[in-house]
């Protein structure tokens, strides 16, 4: 019987799901984030789902259903606003659907906690609105309703008031003390954009789980005030997360650079933190000296949160897909804590949550490769940036419900696939255990006629060659021997040749003897 295993991304390729925080709650899982629509034109358009796996078996995610509604906030109730939603950047959607109504603000990246009472709180903000809602619910997963705005103790809105701060990406911790942290806010990426009110905060709140308890205060510098702390050139830019580990804090953010989650350390959960370093960076900038113009795959934001699951430690982050900021998928990675507490950066992987290299045989996805590059490397995930010069996941068919029938395109074949490989293209994967692996099998589609060399390291001696011929909107089998170095080992294929076709799908074959 062949064993499960899971991939990254760990949730089905139709899933967009970043700003995965992770929660172990009695025995399982559970991931809260953010909810992007597919080809949507903005962050984060979609309600707030729940995926959960048992603790002991990564391999089988639930999907939890909705468990809260964005039109469950006063705010998104009798809109009066007639524009949608400013756009960052220029987006324009396939599929239509690429903004919500006017006057319907977006869900951002939320936290839950267990409270003293046994109950799960989650707090979130809406898109640009400088508040902090929070919502109840008796179960980690269920029907989660809203229970009101965080407040000062005289009752005025925390983000209303005139000497606030705009509050952000909120991250709840309860102390082993009982006492209840929130931390809130983002910062400039760029000193031209120093002194808007914002900044990386900490305050704490009463058992109402609403009413703060003391005010807020800032806590991690940001590039306005860095110069001459440990944090230079990974200043605090958004998405608070906090652990405790031993008798020390930890707190994950997103630097100024956006594509890396680092994390500082304290000995105290409200000051004092310090730069610890970079957990993950989704292009696997800063390992072995790489800067982003080497990066390994698109850059764009990523968040996240650290979680101890069942022994072992791991970051959950997402990757950028689809040409644009808005189609974020969530991954994990396995990481280590030294004896001294840090935590040394990891590469981005597509065995994630496995246990250990996937198998050197059977069908693979090509959406869960580990790197993808152009002849001119990787760029920011924008159809500016990339227009159709680069390689891009993405579907065919728009957003739909987990719940929906027939989210396949075709059977057996995923939703997602990697598109326009041209002269150049290197698509890699991490890692697998070889052992007599002499044959691949691509599964192709567009119009290209080259050769994919196939080797174990991304610069490595090939271990084969498939000559690829083809003319077809349908999806094509494309074979060649390979010898494969037995072993854990990498999975590398580069094209070169004329013309682009998709890349949906891989066999790894045996001799059989």
């Amino acid at each position: 019987m062949t064993k499960k295993q899971v991939y990254n991304p760990y949730l089905p390729s139709y899933e967009y799901v970043p700003d995965g925080e992770p929660h172990v709650f009695g025995g399982r899982v559970y991931v809260y984030g953010s909810h992007d629509r597919f080809d949507g034109e903005m962050f984060c358009l979609n309600d707030y789902i729940c995926y959960s796996a048992d603790v002991k078996d990564l391999t089988q995610w639930k999907y939890e259903g909705v468990i809260f509604r964005k039109d469950q906030d006063p705010r998104n109730q009798n809109p009066t606003e007639t524009e949608p939603i400013r756009k960052i950047y220029n987006v324009k959607s396939r599929f239509g659907n690429g903004l919500n109504p006017p006057g319907i603000h977006a869900l951002w990246a939320p936290d839950v906690v267990k409270g003293l009472d046994g109950k799960y709180y989650l707090y979130y903000c809406l898109d640009f609105l400088p508040e902090i809602g929070v919502a109840v619910c008796d179960t980690p997963a269920g029907s989660y309703e809203f229970l009101g705005f965080v407040k000062h103790a005289d009752g005025t809105i925390l983000g209303r008031g005139e000497n606030d701060l705009g509050q952000f990406d909120p991250g709840i911790f309860i102390d082993d003390d009982g006492e209840i942290y929130l931390y809130s806010g983002n910062a400039p990426m760029h000193k031209e954009h120093i002194g808007g009110k914002q900044g990386s905060q900490v305050m704490t709140l009463e058992k109402d789980m609403v009413t703060l308890k003391t005010e807020p205060r800032l806590l991690l510098p940001s590039i306005a005030d860095s110069e001459g702390t440990s944090f230079v050139g990974h200043e605090f830019f958004e998405a608070s997360s906090i652990r405790k580990i031993g008798s020390t804090y930890y707190f994950v953010y997103s630097s100024v650079l956006s594509h890396e989650l680092c994390y500082a350390v304290s000995s105290r959960p409200d000051r004092d933190y310090i730069y610890g370093g970079t957990i993950i960076d989704i292009g696997d900038v800063g390992l072995e000296g790489r800067c982003a113009k080497d990066a390994l795959n698109c850059l764009g934001n990523t968040h996240g949160g650290i979680e101890y699951i069942n022994g072992q430690w791991y970051v959950f982050y997402h990757r950028q897909t689809n040409r644009t900021q808005f189609s974020r998928q969530g991954c994990a990675e396995k990481i280590s804590i030294d004896a001294d507490g840090h935590i040394r950066q990891v590469p981005v992987t597509s065995c994630g949550l496995n246990d250990g290299p996937l198998a050197g045989e059977g069908k693979y996805p090509a959406y869960i490769c580990c790197r993808l590059t152009g002849k001119d490397g990787a760029v920011f995930s924008s159809q500016g940036d990339m227009e159709f010069r680069f390689p891009y996941l993405t579907q065919d068919i728009p957003d739909r419900d987990p719940d929906a029938e027939g989210v396949n395109t075709e059977e057996g074949l995923p939703v997602q696939y990697i598109a326009n490989v041209g002269d150049g293209t290197v698509i890699g994967y991490k890692s697998f255990c070889f052992s007599g692996t002499k044959k691949i099998t691509m599964l192709v589609r567009g119009c290209g006629k080259g050769t994919v060399t196939v080797s174990a390291e991304a610069e490595g001696k090939a271990a084969g060659t498939i000559r690829v011929d083809v003319d077809s909107d349908s999806w094509q089998e494309v074979s060649g021997e390979v010898n494969m170095p037995d072993g854990e080992q990498g999975l590398y294929f580069r094209y070169d040749g004329e013309g682009s076709f998709d890349f949906i799908a891989f066999s790894l074959e045996k001799v059989r003897v």
